[in-house]
Formats: C-alpha cells, structure tokens, sequence
C-alpha cells in the first residue's frame, strides 16, 4: 500500500487549500500589461513554476473618462493571454458607476480565465455578499474573491470579511489607510521603514494577517513605494513574512518581482534542514522521531512540509530525494 502524501497527512482539510504564488504583480498601462504577461510567462519557462500572477488594473489603471475603454481593452488581454496565464483583474470599487460595467465586459466574457478578482475598499462582509451576488448573477459564482483592507472600518471587520468561503486572500492597502486617517498619522509612516514602525500600521497589518490565517486565507503585504530599491523591497518583504505572517506580497514594478520572491522563499539551509527531517519521518511511517536531538512528530513535520511546499513553489532547489517522493506528478 503507498504511504500517504504528506499534503493529506500532515494538512488534514487545510490540504484543499490553494497556496496562491507569493507576488502579485499590478500593471494597468497597455503595454505594461503586455510585457507582465511576457514576463511571467517566460519567467515560468525558465523557472519551471509560476512564482507571481499579473493583475491587471482597472481601478488606478484606467485613465479617467475612458473606463470603458480600458476594461475592453483588459477583457481582450486576458482573452489572448498564454493558456497557462495566471491573470487576474482589479475592478472598481462596489458604488462606483464602473463596477458593474467592469465585471459586464471582463468577467462575464473571460471570467473562466481568472484566477481572482480584486476588489478595492471594501469595508464589511455585507460588501463581500453584494460582490458575490453580481459575480453569480454574470455566471462567475466559482471565481475567487481578493478583498483589499483600505480603512480603519475595514480593518475592524478584517475577520468577518475573511470568513466568507468565496474569499480567498486579504491584501492591506498602505497609502489609502494612512489617507483615511485625516492627518493623524504622518507621511512617514507610508515609507518602507515607517510602515513597519508606525503603531497603528503594525497593528492594522497583525489584524489583517490574524484574520488570514484564522479561515485560511492568504494575507498579501502591500506596495513599497520606493519602486527601485532593491534593498527596501527585499526589507520589506522579509519584514512582512517574517515577522508579521503575511505570505504574499505586490509588487507594482517589474524591478520588485525577484526581490519579493526571494524575500519569502526558504532559504537553502531551511530546506535542506526540513528535507532531512520529511525523510527521517517518511522512514519512520510518520512516527515521532528524535532528530538532533529533538522530538518531532506530526506537529512539527506540518510546518517542515510547509517549508518544502513553499520551495517548491518559489523554484528554490529542493533536493531531488523530496521532488521524486513528493511532486513527481504535480503540474507546476
């Protein structure tokens, strides 16, 4: 009899869950649009896994007065765009006049291509509902549900939110929160090292994460300003994985995509160190083991499993005694 995979194992029901790529890449400007995708496709040629989807924008994105236009333009994108594409979209934000007539000319005519809508502003799970029952109404009932947390409001409703079965990740919108405070908190705390550091930006940030995690959802860190620098991307990124749970990020210039990748991808000791342990365990049937002189048992292999999972999808070399046992007949 073959022995269980680990994902069923050692995840129990949190193995249907989807682990979305760990950057989400926004363009809104047509020929940015274009190279995102002929970036990401060649990226996951030469990688051999897809490590970032692309949204496209319709919300920032489109130019004022010709909304419609550029949520045409997106729809034929998306409609072109590679078979294995992962594309998502951003609409507009529930009440404005563009938001039905988003999901009319995107999601209802290339919804199937999806892997996600973005929602801007939202503020309460009854939100979450009424953009729900237009997604079914346009026969989009299965797509995911992105929600970005904008407020202070949205903040204190982050769990409720991220309860709905059609929600599949919380992102925090950095610039808008710090604007929905009136003044009250200054404009450093927008920076890369201030969003870090501001005490009510760290805890806005914990609420969305905590949230995330108590329904198993994904918590995506948000843009860094300062687009260039490679060094704050990186920061930034290892800041928000590390020490404030979030385990996807954007990015909003091609120059951040390596960085955030790298940022929240184990590094090659965490994966070798895990490897010796899943196969020690794997031995042992999944039996307790003392492995450097410590007890480990299925609590422990969980979060060592998860360190593979999240090499393997970062294209980090993951040895190939783990990739033969373990994902040999996995599509990337």
């Amino acid at each position: 009899m073959p022995k269980p995979h680990p994902r069923e194992l050692l995840l129990g029901a949190q193995a249907a869950q989807l682990r979305l790529r760990v950057c989400d890449h926004y363009s809104g400007v047509r020929s940015r649009m274009e190279k995102s995708l002929q970036l990401q496709s060649q990226m996951t040629q030469d990688l051999g896994v897809c490590v970032f989807d692309v949204t496209l924008d319709c919300e920032d994105g489109a130019p004022v007065g010709a909304e419609k236009e550029h949520a045409q333009g997106v729809a034929e994108l998306v409609a072109n765009s590679h078979r294995d594409a992962k594309v998502a979209v951003r609409i507009h934000a529930l009440g404005d006049p563009h938001f039905e007539s988003d999901i009319e000319m995107i999601v209802s005519k290339v919804g199937h291509r999806l892997t996600h809508v973005m929602i801007p502003k939202v503020e309460c799970l009854q939100d979450i509902h009424q953009v729900h029952a237009c997604l079914v109404q346009h026969g989009a009932k299965d797509l995911p549900i992105h929600a970005l947390i904008e407020s202070p409001f949205a903040v204190s409703n982050a769990f409720e939110i991220a309860s709905h079965p059609s929600v599949q990740s919380l992102s925090f919108g950095l610039m808008d929160f710090v604007s929905a405070h009136g003044g009250a908190i200054p404009a450093w705390a927008m920076t890369m090292q201030g969003q870090f550091k501001h005490p009510l930006m760290v805890r806005a940030k914990l609420e969305v994460a905590s949230a995330c995690h108590a329904f198993g959802k994904t918590p995506a860190h948000g843009v860094v300003t300062e687009i260039k620098d490679v060094n704050a991307i990186k920061e930034s990124a290892k800041l928000a994985h590390e020490t404030m749970g979030f385990t996807r990020m954007w990015s909003i210039h091609p120059a951040q995509i390596e960085p955030i990748v790298k940022a929240m991808s184990p590094s090659a000791d965490e994966v070798s160190y895990a490897s010796e342990i899943l196969w020690a365990a794997h031995q042992a049937d999944w039996g307790p083991i003392q492995f450097d002189h410590r007890l480990h048992d299925r609590a422990s292999y969980r979060f060592y499993w998860q360190v593979i999972e999240r090499a393997h999808a970062t294209a980090c070399h993951v040895p190939e005694q783990m990739v033969s046992l373990f994902f040999q007949n996995q599509v990337a």
